[in-house]
């Protein structure tokens, strides 16, 4: 057992603590009810700026935010660091790599995982960007093929470790992409004078033909000018067809030496065994209803990047994005309310609040109901929107100083090779 005491209390049960984990939580405070999380890490992440973290633009430790801290002052609180194995519906209970533990209602938020469209070659030989972990094993990975390109004398594979190959020009492609050009300009030359005249190359492949398909076609063209401007070779309609540990290979044939894939190109749910295998999407999403309800289970709810629901404006369900994961965290802490006392549930309906993605110092695409707009005063927006989106007055100073010093100095965090003992 998860030891949790009976305190008489309905007791409520969230998987993960993402975006709508974390917002569940702290909206159920004073609720009536006990809260338990369950959760595989200690902390909360903010993937909006993971790029960052892998160009050594942040601290990792800056958008980390210890979970005890958050609900330090939450009454009937409590959060257990363990990985969830299966579901008992019928029992009601849930079994987690630390015992089982009963529940009243139960709030699936654990998010999804890197899809690599059945390619174990990717899965094999790329760098992905869904968790800080993955992100810091990047960052480590690409510092030091620019440590091993400088003891190379061979041209062609030095060339292997300078280029660096992006696959999707989603937000997350984009944005890891011109940090990279912007890492590529400013701190190469300096770290490394021997590839100030020769150093990375950058490419993002993208299948569709333009990037950050979500937005208007004025803000792709507009992102692939910017990025295009910084050095990024763009590469539309094409489509990496595998890869092995020095080669992406391209359906075109044009293939790109390099021992730096990052993909970013594709994301599927996180599947727990108990729940009945018609509830799923083919992308492994869980089908709910208006009220984020698993369909056929009266107690069970999922929400953000798992869930899968139907609008009329997205009937093909909710673009996997923080704003979603938030409002539907939002409506169903109020309905939860509604249960004890006794007041009537309302459906969900998703407000688009706008989409962004920053390329580089005074280069983003802000894209919002009613207008839309891109270079330097979008860049200025996008800071300030995703600055006050971060947990914590001590890390939005963190991450505010971190930006600044780089605004002044064109100067970026400490930049460090910290491996395990039996890595290269």
């Amino acid at each position: 057992m998860l030891n949790i005491p009976d305190t008489g209390k309905k007791r409520i049960v969230i998987v993960g603590c993402g975006f709508a984990g974390l917002t569940v939580a702290r909206k159920l405070k004073n609720s009536g009810y006990q809260v338990v999380i369950i959760d595989k890490h200690n902390y909360h992440q903010f993937p909006p700026l993971f790029y960052q973290v892998a160009s050594a633009g942040l601290d990792e430790s800056s958008i980390l935010f210890p979970l005890r801290k958050i609900f330090q002052n939450y009454s009937d609180y409590y959060i257990r660091k363990a990985e969830v194995k299966s579901i008992d519906p019928l029992c009601k209970k849930l079994v987690t790599s630390g015992g089982t533990i009963r529940f009243d209602f139960l709030l699936l938020a654990h998010g999804a995982t890197n899809s690599f469209f059945g390619s174990i070659q990717m899965q094999q030989h790329s760098k992905a960007m869904k968790t800080i972990a993955e992100v810091i094993d990047l960052r480590n990975s690409l510092l030091m093929n620019f440590e091993n390109a400088l003891i190379i004398s061979d041209e062609s594979e030095r060339e292997s470790y300078l280029n660096i190959v992006i696959i999707g020009g989603g937000p997350s492609g984009v944005e890891i992409a011109g940090a990279l050009a912007e890492m590529n300009k400013h701190i190469i030359p300096k770290d490394y004078p021997e590839l100030r005249t020769n150093g990375p190359r950058i490419f993002l492949i993208e299948a569709a033909d333009r990037l950050l398909n979500m937005m208007s076609a004025k803000s792709s063209a507009k992102a692939q000018e910017f990025l295009e401007n910084s050095g990024v070779k763009v590469m539309t309609t094409t489509k990496a067809v595998g890869c092995d540990d020095d080669t992406v290979y391209i359906d075109s044939g044009n293939n790109i030496k390099t021992k730096m894939i990052i993909w970013t190109a594709g994301i599927k749910g996180n599947i727990i065994d108990g729940l009945n295998n018609e509830v799923y999407t083919r992308s492994g999403r869980i089908i709910v209803d208006r009220k984020n309800q698993i369909k056929g289970y009266e107690d069970i709810f999922a929400i953000g990047d798992i869930a899968w629901m139907a609008e009329n404006k997205y009937p093909k369900g909710h673009p996997q994005v923080a704003q979603v994961a938030i409002q539907q965290a939002k409506l169903l802490a109020e309905n939860l309310k509604c249960r004890i006392s006794g007041r009537s549930e309302k459906e969900f309906h998703y407000r688009d609040l706008g989409t962004m993605a920053t390329i580089g110092r005074h280069l983003a695409v802000v894209e919002l109901p009613f207008v839309n707009f891109q270079g330097i005063f979008a860049w200025y927006v996008w800071m300030f929107i995703h600055l006050m989106s971060i947990v914590g007055v001590r890390n939005k100073l963190i991450v505010f100083f971190n930006w600044a010093w780089k605004y002044l100095t064109y100067d970026q965090s400490t930049r460090l090779i910290l491996r395990p003992k039996g890595y290269s």
